[in-house]
């Protein structure tokens, strides 16, 4: 049944571990060619390869783990995907439905300890109604604002019989999230997007979850009304980044004219986004002088964190859809004078060039190294996952995605050691793609022991691992806000990572001069396997442009080589 139902849902690839309780469902995945089973070797790593499968498919991810510590090895994994809204379903097994309750071997609470980290989950007690418990779990997956769930399955469940539900049965209609806008905030929107004269368009993952035709949309409506458009971590690829209109990234550690942007509007529409911390800094100071709109598929993100004065519930793809035919139709007004101004004002902050910086000296700037990956890579059929910390916000910076579903990070949960499985998933849903995580050494090794998955597998994934010897951004906030006191921010025992690729049946490069950068960036991407690429770079290099905690947009620290004056050593402080 459970094989089955995976089948019907249009899964082809399961990443998981055995354990006694999901032997049965193991015996008959033995039994059949239908779908790939990816042996991992940590659970948490198995969600983060279905994560990144899910990201870069669209589909939803699949795992299958046993009971008690099976279970709770995945919840870092389950967690992380909640705060992304990733789709995965997670098949648990459980100790039978008898011994429940006992304190049985292997045995954990998986459905109370799974609540608060999953969209929704099952314990199945009866085997009547597993394969319409499945057939829901990927229902509520992949519908509405997308999300993990968990179905736990007690061993005697799965050794029983019982009829076959088959999917096109199943009722779903107790979950149907609403999809159309309510269409009076709609022309609301409209007439006030006709009279902006500082708008900009504040985009985030919803965009991307919503499927391609949500993508093709923004690019659109960004196009026609020649409005800037910027985006949230999660939502870099949306819009291209070769688009006339885009300001790059914006937040925390956003570009200068993105961060300027959002503080000067006058109409921010957001879409797709959850007003996030890391993007909003200190709420009372945040776009001050701006009306906002907010669409999003999640009613519960609406007023949530910022109070929206167009609130509109709906899918992303349908909402800009009516919103764009009903502009069109009004006669595609928008307020010339005002955008012309406000266009000439954004050209200003970029002057700042806020991303500058100079490669002299003989040791590898973490920025040059991003700047020469993505000069070498650009144009090719590319993936790129991250790990989490300063590499991730350079990353983020210096390479630019021009398709949806091509940048797989942890944003919500900032989850290290997520980049590496994710990259793995990303490889076996794209076999012939070129797919590189950026990590910094100490998040790699996090989850390092996957590069047996990757050789088993045979998944040519690049790990490009900016290695400072340091948590980098730990001792970056060390050094700003915590005079200077490195407590434990870094490691004095990491591995010869070249030896240690090796070992596992992988290529290893090592590289510390600038000058040797670009061949052996090419020898990395030309090798037909699993490389891990050790670059050594400045130890501590800070990442700038940053908002200090508690600041608003208009307050940012930035790098000396930017064309603002410098105050102290550290950056530059703009208001």
């Amino acid at each position: 049944m459970v094989v089955q139902a995976l089948k019907d849902q249009g899964v082809d690839t399961v990443f998981g571990y055995p354990g006694g309780a999901v032997l049965p469902i193991y015996d008959e995945i033995f039994q059949q060619n239908g779908i790939k089973h990816v042996l991992v070797r940590h659970e948490q790593g198995a969600v983060h390869m279905a994560e990144g499968y899910a990201r870069s498919t669209g589909k939803v991810g699949c795992v299958l783990v046993t009971s008690g510590p099976g279970a709770t090895n995945a919840v870092t994994g389950l967690t992380d995907a909640l705060l992304d809204s990733i789709p995965i379903v997670v098949l648990s097994g459980q100790v039978p439905t008898f011994m429940i309750g006992s304190d049985a071997f292997q045995e954990a609470d998986t459905v109370g300890i799974t609540r608060p980290c999953t969209k929704h989950n099952w314990l199945v007690k009866e085997t009547e109604k597993l394969s319409e418990t499945i057939h829901q779990a990927f229902h509520v997956a992949r519908s509405g604002r997308p999300g993990p769930v968990l179905v736990d399955i007690p061993k005697d469940v799965q050794f029983a019989s019982a009829q076959y539900q088959p999917m096109q049965k199943v009722n779903t209609s107790h979950y149907q999230p609403q999809l159309k806008g309510d269409q009076e905030m709609i022309l609301t929107l409209v007439e006030a997007l006709e009279n902006a004269a500082r708008p900009i368009l504040y985009t985030g993952g919803g965009v991307i979850n919503s499927g391609p035709a949500a993508s093709q949309l923004l690019r659109e409506f960004t196009e026609a009304t020649g409005f800037p458009i910027t985006s949230t971590l999660m939502g870099l690829g949306a819009y291209p980044a070769s688009g006339k209109s885009w300001l790059g990234m914006l937040g925390m550690h956003g570009l200068y004219e993105a961060n300027m942007a959002m503080h000067g509007c006058d109409l921010m529409i957001n879409i797709g986004a959850r007003f996030d911390d890391r993007i909003t800094g200190r709420l009372d100071a945040f776009s001050p002088n701006s009306k906002k709109a907010h669409i999003d598929i999640d009613p519960s993100s609406i007023n949530k964190v910022v109070k929206a004065d167009y609130p509109i519930v709906g899918d992303i793809a349908h909402v800009l859809e009516d919103v764009l035919n009903l502009w069109k139709s009004r006669g595609r007004k928008v307020n010339r004078e005002g955008l012309a101004k406000w266009w000439a004002q954004i050209e200003e902050w970029k002057a700042v060039d806020c991303l500058s910086f100079k490669q002299d000296g003989p040791t590898i700037k973490p920025q040059h190294a991003l700047a020469r990956l993505e000069a070498l890579t650009k144009g090719m059929d590319r993936y790129i996952t991250t790990e989490v910390g300063q590499h991730q916000m350079w990353a983020a910076q210096y390479l630019g995605f021009e398709d949806p579903n091509r940048w797989m990070t942890s944003g919500g949960l900032g989850t290290m050691g997520y980049g590496f499985p994710a990259s793995i998933g990303v490889q076996m849903a794209h076999r012939d793609s070129l797919v590189i995580n950026v990590a910094g050494e100490a998040s790699w090794l996090m989850n390092m022991q996957e590069l047996g998955t990757a050789v088993q597998y045979m998944l040519p994934v690049k790990q490009f691992i900016l290695n400072n010897e340091r948590l980098g951004m730990v001792r970056q906030w060390q050094e700003l806000l915590h005079g200077e006191r490195y407590s434990h921010s870094w490691s004095e025992s990491l591995p010869d990572f070249v030896k240690l690729a090796e070992a596992f049946g992988c290529k290893g490069i090592s590289i510390s001069d600038p000058a040797d950068l670009d061949d052996a960036i090419m020898e990395m991407i030309k090798y037909d396997g699993p490389v891990v690429f050790d670059c050594l770079v400045e130890k501590h290099e800070n990442c700038f442009p940053m908002i200090p905690s508690g600041e608003p947009h208009n307050k940012m620290l930035l790098g000396q080589a930017s064309t603002k004056d410098a105050i102290g050593a550290k950056g530059a402080v703009l208001v």
